[in-house]
Protein backbone atom coordinates (compact mmCIF):
# COMPACT_ATOMS: atom_id res chain seq x y z
CA UNK A 1 0.00 0.00 0.00
CA UNK A 2 1.59 3.43 -1.01
CA UNK A 3 2.10 5.71 1.90
CA UNK A 4 -0.16 8.62 2.54
CA UNK A 5 2.15 11.98 1.62
CA UNK A 6 2.27 14.05 5.11
CA UNK A 7 2.40 17.35 4.11
CA UNK A 8 -0.20 18.74 6.22
CA UNK A 9 1.97 17.93 9.20
CA UNK A 10 1.67 21.15 11.61
CA UNK A 11 -1.90 21.89 10.59
CA UNK A 12 -5.54 22.19 12.21
CA UNK A 13 -8.10 21.65 9.76
CA UNK A 14 -12.10 22.78 11.17
CA UNK A 15 -14.63 21.02 8.97
CA UNK A 16 -17.87 21.49 9.54
CA UNK A 17 -20.63 18.57 9.85
CA UNK A 18 -18.04 16.18 10.40
CA UNK A 19 -19.33 13.47 12.74
CA UNK A 20 -20.78 11.17 9.52
CA UNK A 21 -20.85 10.80 5.62
CA UNK A 22 -18.38 13.29 3.67
CA UNK A 23 -17.11 15.23 6.65
CA UNK A 24 -16.40 12.10 8.22
CA UNK A 25 -14.00 11.09 5.98
CA UNK A 26 -12.78 14.29 4.66
CA UNK A 27 -11.36 14.55 8.42
CA UNK A 28 -10.34 11.19 8.56
CA UNK A 29 -7.94 11.94 5.62
CA UNK A 30 -7.13 14.92 6.43
CA UNK A 31 -6.06 13.35 9.84
CA UNK A 32 -3.58 10.90 7.46
CA UNK A 33 -1.72 13.62 5.68
CA UNK A 34 -0.72 15.10 9.34
CA UNK A 35 -3.39 17.57 10.27
CA UNK A 36 -5.08 17.74 13.63
CA UNK A 37 -8.88 18.18 13.29
CA UNK A 38 -11.76 20.08 14.64
CA UNK A 39 -14.93 18.04 14.28
CA UNK A 40 -17.77 19.97 14.18
CA UNK A 41 -21.65 18.62 14.66
CA UNK A 42 -24.79 19.73 15.39
CA UNK A 43 -26.81 16.97 17.02
CA UNK A 44 -24.52 13.92 16.37
CA UNK A 45 -22.25 13.09 19.51
CA UNK A 46 -21.70 9.74 19.67
CA UNK A 47 -20.88 9.38 15.63
CA UNK A 48 -18.44 12.76 16.28
CA UNK A 49 -16.45 10.85 19.26
CA UNK A 50 -16.63 7.52 16.85
CA UNK A 51 -14.80 9.78 14.55
CA UNK A 52 -12.44 11.36 16.69
CA UNK A 53 -11.20 7.97 18.05
CA UNK A 54 -10.58 6.75 14.50
CA UNK A 55 -8.13 9.92 14.24
CA UNK A 56 -6.66 9.59 17.58
CA UNK A 57 -5.43 6.24 16.91
CA UNK A 58 -3.66 7.88 13.36
CA UNK A 59 -1.82 9.99 16.16
CA UNK A 60 -3.64 13.23 15.57
CA UNK A 61 -5.27 15.39 18.16
CA UNK A 62 -8.53 16.43 18.21
CA UNK A 63 -11.27 18.90 19.11
CA UNK A 64 -14.74 18.15 19.46
CA UNK A 65 -17.10 21.04 19.21
CA UNK A 66 -21.08 21.01 19.11
CA UNK A 67 -23.03 23.96 18.03
CA UNK A 68 -25.84 25.40 15.54
CA UNK A 69 -24.24 27.00 12.65
CA UNK A 70 -27.27 29.41 11.77
CA UNK A 71 -26.44 31.59 14.99
CA UNK A 72 -23.06 33.79 14.25
CA UNK A 73 -22.44 33.91 17.84
CA UNK A 74 -21.79 30.36 17.85
CA UNK A 75 -19.67 30.33 14.75
CA UNK A 76 -17.56 32.83 16.18
CA UNK A 77 -17.37 30.58 19.24
CA UNK A 78 -16.31 27.55 17.97
CA UNK A 79 -13.41 29.20 16.13
CA UNK A 80 -12.77 31.20 19.32
CA UNK A 81 -12.67 27.55 21.05
CA UNK A 82 -10.18 26.09 17.98
CA UNK A 83 -7.62 28.92 18.59
CA UNK A 84 -7.77 28.57 22.15
CA UNK A 85 -7.01 24.67 21.90
CA UNK A 86 -4.64 25.02 19.17
CA UNK A 87 -3.60 28.54 18.45
CA UNK A 88 -4.01 28.76 14.86
CA UNK A 89 -6.47 27.19 11.76
CA UNK A 90 -4.62 26.58 8.88
CA UNK A 91 -8.09 24.70 6.58
CA UNK A 92 -11.42 25.81 7.08
CA UNK A 93 -14.01 23.23 5.22
CA UNK A 94 -17.90 24.54 5.03
CA UNK A 95 -19.37 20.82 4.56
CA UNK A 96 -22.74 21.41 6.62
CA UNK A 97 -25.16 21.44 4.58
CA UNK A 98 -29.54 21.40 5.00
CA UNK A 99 -31.22 19.16 1.53
CA UNK A 100 -34.71 20.03 0.86
CA UNK A 101 -36.75 18.28 -2.41
CA UNK A 102 -39.77 20.28 -2.90
CA UNK A 103 -41.14 22.05 -5.51
CA UNK A 104 -40.73 26.28 -4.99
CA UNK A 105 -44.74 26.05 -5.83
CA UNK A 106 -44.96 23.92 -2.35
CA UNK A 107 -41.93 25.46 -0.12
CA UNK A 108 -42.98 27.31 3.16
CA UNK A 109 -41.18 30.37 4.65
CA UNK A 110 -39.72 28.26 7.31
CA UNK A 111 -38.54 25.72 4.84
CA UNK A 112 -36.73 28.39 2.91
CA UNK A 113 -35.84 30.34 6.13
CA UNK A 114 -34.32 26.68 7.67
CA UNK A 115 -32.24 26.21 4.05
CA UNK A 116 -30.65 29.60 3.25
CA UNK A 117 -30.17 29.44 7.33
CA UNK A 118 -27.83 26.50 6.85
CA UNK A 119 -26.45 26.98 3.75
CA UNK A 120 -26.16 30.45 2.87
CA UNK A 121 -26.21 32.52 5.71
CA UNK A 122 -23.92 30.01 7.69
CA UNK A 123 -21.47 29.36 5.27
CA UNK A 124 -20.96 33.36 4.76
CA UNK A 125 -20.12 33.57 8.24
CA UNK A 126 -17.99 30.81 8.90
CA UNK A 127 -16.32 32.29 5.93
CA UNK A 128 -16.25 35.58 7.45
CA UNK A 129 -14.61 34.26 10.52
CA UNK A 130 -12.27 31.89 8.29
CA UNK A 131 -10.96 35.44 6.60
CA UNK A 132 -10.35 36.65 10.23
CA UNK A 133 -8.72 33.63 11.61
CA UNK A 134 -6.91 31.61 9.24
CA UNK A 135 -3.11 31.30 8.94
CA UNK A 136 -1.24 32.88 6.15
CA UNK A 137 -1.33 30.22 2.75
CA UNK A 138 -4.12 28.51 4.37
CA UNK A 139 -7.41 27.47 2.61
CA UNK A 140 -11.22 27.85 2.51
CA UNK A 141 -13.23 25.11 1.02
CA UNK A 142 -17.00 25.33 0.53
CA UNK A 143 -18.93 22.22 -0.49
CA UNK A 144 -22.00 23.18 -3.31
CA UNK A 145 -23.54 21.34 -5.45
CA UNK A 146 -23.88 20.59 -8.93
CA UNK A 147 -27.63 21.09 -8.97
CA UNK A 148 -26.80 24.59 -9.83
CA UNK A 149 -26.28 23.82 -12.96
CA UNK A 150 -28.80 21.37 -13.64
CA UNK A 151 -32.01 22.14 -15.09
CA UNK A 152 -34.86 20.05 -12.72
CA UNK A 153 -37.39 20.18 -10.26
CA UNK A 154 -37.79 19.97 -7.09
CA UNK A 155 -34.75 21.49 -5.53
CA UNK A 156 -35.02 25.30 -6.63
CA UNK A 157 -34.27 26.25 -2.66
CA UNK A 158 -31.67 23.73 -2.05
CA UNK A 159 -29.74 24.93 -5.16
CA UNK A 160 -30.28 28.22 -4.91
CA UNK A 161 -29.06 28.49 -1.41
CA UNK A 162 -25.84 26.52 -1.83
CA UNK A 163 -25.70 28.53 -5.78
CA UNK A 164 -24.56 31.92 -3.51
CA UNK A 165 -21.81 29.80 -2.54
CA UNK A 166 -20.03 30.42 -6.36
CA UNK A 167 -20.21 34.14 -5.88
CA UNK A 168 -19.02 34.26 -2.28
CA UNK A 169 -15.88 31.93 -3.47
CA UNK A 170 -14.94 34.34 -6.01
CA UNK A 171 -14.90 37.41 -3.69
CA UNK A 172 -13.33 36.10 -0.51
CA UNK A 173 -10.47 34.74 -3.11
CA UNK A 174 -9.93 38.81 -4.62
CA UNK A 175 -9.87 39.85 -0.77
CA UNK A 176 -7.52 37.61 0.89
CA UNK A 177 -5.51 36.12 -1.47
CA UNK A 178 -2.62 38.43 -0.84
CA UNK A 179 -1.87 36.01 2.44
CA UNK A 180 -1.87 33.08 0.65
CA UNK A 181 -4.96 31.78 1.15
CA UNK A 182 -6.95 30.07 -1.62
CA UNK A 183 -10.58 29.95 -1.71
CA UNK A 184 -12.48 26.82 -3.73
CA UNK A 185 -15.90 25.04 -3.97
CA UNK A 186 -16.35 21.70 -4.65
CA UNK A 187 -19.55 21.11 -5.84
CA UNK A 188 -20.16 16.90 -6.06
CA UNK A 189 -22.67 15.67 -7.94
CA UNK A 190 -25.65 12.87 -6.35
CA UNK A 191 -23.72 11.23 -3.91
CA UNK A 192 -24.78 7.82 -2.27
CA UNK A 193 -25.13 8.80 1.48
CA UNK A 194 -27.77 9.32 3.67
CA UNK A 195 -27.90 12.77 3.15
CA UNK A 196 -28.58 12.58 -0.39
CA UNK A 197 -31.20 8.87 0.05
CA UNK A 198 -33.13 11.01 2.91
CA UNK A 199 -34.55 12.98 0.25
CA UNK A 200 -35.14 10.43 -2.56
CA UNK A 201 -37.15 7.77 -3.56
CA UNK A 202 -35.28 4.40 -4.60
CA UNK A 203 -36.82 5.18 -8.33
CA UNK A 204 -35.44 9.19 -7.85
CA UNK A 205 -31.63 7.82 -6.80
CA UNK A 206 -31.73 5.51 -9.89
CA UNK A 207 -32.93 8.60 -12.45
CA UNK A 208 -30.06 10.49 -11.35
CA UNK A 209 -27.19 7.48 -11.43
CA UNK A 210 -28.66 6.98 -15.37
CA UNK A 211 -27.53 10.99 -15.58
CA UNK A 212 -23.91 9.99 -15.32
CA UNK A 213 -22.12 8.18 -18.06
CA UNK A 214 -21.20 6.16 -15.70
CA UNK A 215 -24.67 5.13 -14.96
CA UNK A 216 -23.96 5.30 -10.95
CA UNK A 217 -24.30 7.64 -7.95
CA UNK A 218 -21.05 9.48 -6.91
CA UNK A 219 -19.27 7.84 -4.14
CA UNK A 220 -17.35 9.37 -0.62
CA UNK A 221 -14.48 8.06 -1.88
CA UNK A 222 -14.78 10.04 -5.72
CA UNK A 223 -14.80 13.70 -3.88
CA UNK A 224 -12.43 13.47 -0.95
CA UNK A 225 -9.10 12.97 -3.20
CA UNK A 226 -10.50 16.31 -4.64
CA UNK A 227 -10.82 18.07 -1.85
CA UNK A 228 -7.64 16.22 -0.17
CA UNK A 229 -5.72 18.16 -3.00
CA UNK A 230 -6.89 21.36 -2.84
CA UNK A 231 -6.56 21.17 1.11
CA UNK A 232 -2.63 20.69 0.30
CA UNK A 233 0.17 22.73 -0.39
CA UNK A 234 0.41 21.80 -3.86
CA UNK A 235 -3.23 23.91 -4.78
CA UNK A 236 -2.04 26.97 -4.43
CA UNK A 237 -2.29 28.11 -7.58
CA UNK A 238 -6.16 27.14 -7.70
CA UNK A 239 -8.42 29.65 -6.58
CA UNK A 240 -11.54 31.52 -6.56
CA UNK A 241 -12.74 28.09 -8.73
CA UNK A 242 -16.20 26.43 -8.47
CA UNK A 243 -15.13 22.22 -8.90
CA UNK A 244 -17.78 20.11 -10.73
CA UNK A 245 -17.32 16.50 -9.49
CA UNK A 246 -19.91 14.49 -10.55
CA UNK A 247 -19.05 11.71 -13.43
CA UNK A 248 -20.23 13.77 -16.28
CA UNK A 249 -23.65 14.17 -14.86
CA UNK A 250 -22.88 18.02 -15.56
CA UNK A 251 -20.43 19.88 -16.91
CA UNK A 252 -19.55 24.04 -16.82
Amino acid sequence: MAQVQQDLVGKVAFITASAKNLGKQLAIALAKRGADIVIHHRRDGPQAEETAQTIRALGREVLILQGDLQSVATIEGLFQQTLDRFGHVDIVINNAGMMLRKNILDTTEEEFDAVFGTNTKASFFIMREAARHLADNGRVINIGTSLQAIMTGHFGCYAGSKAALDLFTRALAKEIGSRGITVNTVAPGPLNTTFFHAAETPQASAFMASLSPMNRLGEIDDIVPVIEFIASPASKWVSGQTIFVNGGVIAR
